[in-house]
This record gives structure tokens, C-alpha cells and sequence, in this order.
């Protein structure tokens, strides 16, 4: 498969050509990755999330609800896409709202895993990692509120990167959790995460989070040869699958021998990071999602009687099982007598995992971690929504905190011959170092898709 940097040198003829060919791909593949085409772009295509908005694009957030909403105006990330040369492709499958780890809640349906089509790719971008690994894009943007890049890259065998909180700006991204949210590439492999992270990064008046910084370029920067100081968290790792285990103890070897130092931490039990981002970002959901009424824009009941009915009917009948449930949470968090024994002790747990992280980064330039606890599981494997959450174990943290974070393959498992990827994460701000330690990472291991 042609890569993002190949493709970027491509004359319109050859780029018109390339579209109709990961058309085909897609339209034959049987993984349901992606959704929708548009054909119009010109530019080296890009796939995107059913949650960035494209103008004149139907966008779905593969929910029933937004079912003939048609985008008003393009997202940041797009137009500097377009300034940069790319244009999108086509809408890529996702777990409705972004609220899922398999890419099973979709209303679309599921999307498959391209190496075993009996197992999920993945969530919530899962069609944009599946798309990449299976060649039907050249690369993709997807969204990461508790790991929704990183995860669905490991389960792939792609390369995912979550930018620090406020790189990238939100600003026409469907609204999950806007403290955690935040866009970024997936690729085939580092250098290209690079060029499409250079590309989409910048900031934005119209995002209030939106940090401000020398947009320095990634790409044509990174250095593979710089010695790190690398943290493994090794209470983290003992709670992952033996697959997972001898993928991490690999790649360790693989560092030392690039002459990287590694030094051994630990940090607070993952069941404490589950349990406040599943506070934090239900009641952010719950507050986001109150706009899906039916009056202004999406899917509508048919006949209500009254304002009321048209409420409860709409989103009764608009959002899934797994929407509905989080909004549930969220609405019981923030209600009366529960707010401070809940939502607020939640973000002063938030604090303390900023400050052990913190504690870590003073004497490490990056963390190695697991991405999830297994492979790809089967579909339907994780139908119990706690077995669900628990999967993202290793990803949320880094939201909390907003922290940059990369996953990368660095081996296939040899009983199910499924890709195992790991994450590096690096101090707010400092994707530079990331990227070095990306690919020396992504040198030394020297993964065969």
C-alpha cells in the first residue's frame, strides 16, 4: 500500500486513480470500515471518523439520531487538510457517538478486524484503523476520549497517536467528553503519523481549548538515534495477557539494545483511573448529548403529542443501549446529593494521576506501556459493559491527564497470529521526544504488516 509520504508526490491523475482503487477495496473488503464516499476531493484522501464534520457531508456519529443531519461548515482539522494538500475521502465506521471499545455499537453495524474477521478492531475509531490496516485508506483521523485511537491501532497492527490536549483543535468534532476529546492520525506508520499530525495540528480562535504554540513541524525532525530515558510501569504490566507480556519484554530488549535506559516505576492501580474516567466522561457526555432533542437538527419521532413526548421519543428511539447508558451515569453523577460524592471527587483524582505522571516524567523522557489487556477479542466477547470498560485500562489515564500518546505493532502473537502493540507516552507538549522514541521503537522491532 502506497504511504502517505509517497502519496503526497502524486500527480492528480495518479491521486484520481488511487481513490478509485481504495473505492474498490473497500466496496469488496466485507469489513464494513467505511461508510460513505466522496469522490469530489481533490488532494491526497484521507479517511475520516463519522465524527468530523465535512460540509455537505451527512455525519452520523454512527447514531440514529443525526440520520439526515447534513455538516453546515468543515472542521478545523479539514480545512487545514485541505491547506495542506489532502482532502477527505470518505466517513469511516465508529462506535456510536464514540462511546465503545469494539466498533460494535455502530448503527451501521459492526466493523471487522482485517486479520481475523471473527474478532472486533477495535474502538471507537475502528473503522479507521481497520480501513488503514487493510489498505482501503492511506491513512486516517480518528478521536481519542479514553484510548479510541490508541487502542483500535494496537488491536490492528497500525500506528495511533493521541496529541497532547488542545494540539489539535475540537472545534467540528461530535462532542463525547470535551475535557478528554481530542483528534489525531492513524497510519501505517510513524513518519506518516508525523506528516498528518503536522498537517491537522495548529491553533484555533474558534476552540477554547485550543493551546497556543510555535507550530514547529514533526516531520523532517525526528531523531531515531537520541538516547531516552525510558519508565515501564510494571504493575501495569502484570495485569496484561502472557501475549501482551512478551510483547512488552520484546520490545524492552529491543531499546536496550538501541542503547535507550530503562528504569522501572509504578503507578496507582488501573481500577481508579477506570472509575474516575467513567465519572468524568459520562457526565460530560450526558451534558453534550442533552442538545439531541429533535428540534434543531437530526432525527425526529414521527406524530409527538406533546414537547414532552417529542423528547422522550426522540432520543428514546435516536440513541443505542451503550448511548443511553452513559447518559444514565452521567445524569446520576451530576444530580442533587451526588455531585460532590461523585463528579468532584472524580477530578480530584483526576489531579493526583496528573501528579504521579508528573512524578514519573522528572526522571523519564517517556512511559512504555500496554495498549489493552489482550489482543483483538472475538466479537461479542466483551457484550458486559464492565468487561468492556475494564479493556480500556490503559489508555483512559492518559486523557485524564492529557498527555500525548502513541501506539505502534511491535509483534504478532504466535497463538493467534493477531498484532500487539504497545504505547510510548510522553510529558504535555513534548510530541518531539514521542517521535523520537517512536521510531527508534518502530526501527528496532521492525513489525511485518
Amino acid at each position: 500500500m502506497i504511504t502517505l509520504k509517497e502519496a503526497l508526490i502524486k500527480s492528480p491523475q495518479e491521486l484520481a486513480e488511487i481513490r478509485q482503487e481504495l473505492r474498490r477495496k473497500a466496496e469488496s473488503g466485507g469489513l464494513n470500515a467505511v461508510i460513505a464516499f466522496d469522490e469530489a476531493g481533490e488532494g491526497v484522501p484521507i479517511l475520516l471518523k463519522d465524527n468530523i464534520q465535512v460540509k455537505g457531508w451527512n455525519v452520523t456519529c454512527a447514531s440514529k439520531i443525526l440520520q439526515g443531519y447534513v455538516a453546515p461548515y468543515d472542521a478545523t482539522v479539514v480545512e487545514n487538510l485541505r491547506a495542506a494538500g489532502m482532502a477527505p475521502f470518505g466517513r469511516a465506521n465508529m462506535d456510536e457517538f464514540a462511546m465503545g471499545s469494539t466498533t460494535e455499537s455502530s448503527v451501521y453495524g459492526p466493523t471487522l478486524n482485517p486479520h481475523d474477521t471473527s474478532r472486533v478492531p477495535g474502538g471507537s475509531s475502528g473503522g479507521s484503523a481497520a480501513a488503514v490496516a487493510a489498505g482501503e485508506a492511506i491513512a486516517a483521523l480518528g478521536s481519542d476520549t479514553g484510548g479510541s485511537i490508541r487502542q483500535p491501532a494496537a488491536y490492528c497492527g497500525v500506528v495511533g497517536f493521541k496529541p497532547t490536549y488542545g494540539r489539535v483543535s475540537r472545534y467540528g468534532l461530535g462532542a463525547y467528553a470535551s475535557s478528554l476529546d481530542q483528534i489525531g492520525p492513524i497510519t501505517q506508520n510513524v513518519e506518516d503519523a508525523a506528516i498528518l499530525y503536522d498537517a491537522i495540528k495548529g491553533h484555533d480562535p474558534r476552540d477554547s481549548t485550543s493551546a497556543e504554540f510555535e507550530k514547529e513541524p514533526i516531520y523532517g525532525q525526528i531523531d531515531p538515534d537520541r538516547k531516552l530515558t525510558i519508565a515501564v510501569i510494571d504493575n501495569y504490566v502484570a495485569e496484561a495477557s502472557p501475549a501482551v507480556q512478551r510483547a512488552h519484554e520484546e520490545a524492552l530488549k529491543a531499546l536496550e539494545a538501541e542503547g535507550h535506559t530503562i528504569v522501572h516505576k509504578e503507578l496507582s492501580n488501573t481500577k481508579y483511573d477506570i472509575a474516575t474516567y467513567y465519572i468524568v466522561a459520562t457526565a460530560e457526555a450526558a451534558t453534550n448529548l442533552a442538545r439531541y432533542d429533535g428540534v434543531r437538527y437530526g432525527r425526529r419521532c414521527d406524530d409527538p403529542k406533546n414537547l414532552e413526548d417529542l423528547y422522550f421519543r426522540t432520543r428514546s428511539e435516536g440513541f443505542g443501549e451503550e448511548v443511553k447508558r452513559r447518559i444514565l451515569l452521567g445524569n446520576f453523577v451530576l444530580s442533587s446529593g451526588y455531585y460532590d460524592a461523585y463528579y468532584l471527587k472524580a477530578q480530584k483524582v483526576r489531579h493526583l494521576i496528573r501528579d504521579e505522571f508528573n512524578k514519573i516524567f522528572a526522571e523519564a523522557d517517556l512511559i512504555l506501556s500496554p495498549v489493552a489487556p489482550s489482543v483483538a477479542p472475538k466479537l461479542g466477547a466483551l457484550a458486559d459493559p464492565l468487561e468492556m470498560y475494564k479493556s480500556d485500562m490503559y489508555t483512559i489515564a492518559v486523557n485524564l491527564v492529557g498527555l500525548p500518546g502513541l501506539s505502534l505493532p511491535v509483534m504478532k502473537d504466535s497463538e493467534t497470529g493477531m498484532p500487539v502493540g504497545l504505547q510510548l507516552l510522553a510529558k504535555a507538549f513534548d510530541e518531539k521526544t514521542l517521535f523520537d522514541g517512536a521510531a527508534s521503537l518502530e526501527r528496532a522491532v521492525n513489525y511485518s504488516h
